[in-house]
């Protein structure tokens, strides 16, 4: 069975977590996000009943 030959894939998955834990992740943690989520509270709506020319 092919899919248990761990050769060709785990060299490729190993490099590609130690590129993303050493150069990418480092590189985009530094930035803020651009809308900062506020403390307001969340307005509650009240539905009024729909009068339904047909009832």
């Amino acid at each position: 069975m092919p899919q248990l030959n761990p050769a060709p894939w785990l060299l490729i998955m190993l490099t590609s977590w130690l590129t993303f834990t050493l150069i990418i992740q480092p590189k985009l943690l530094p930035f803020t996000p651009i809308n900062t989520p506020s403390n307001k509270p969340s307005a509650t709506a009240n539905p009024s009943p729909w009068n339904w020319p047909w009832s």
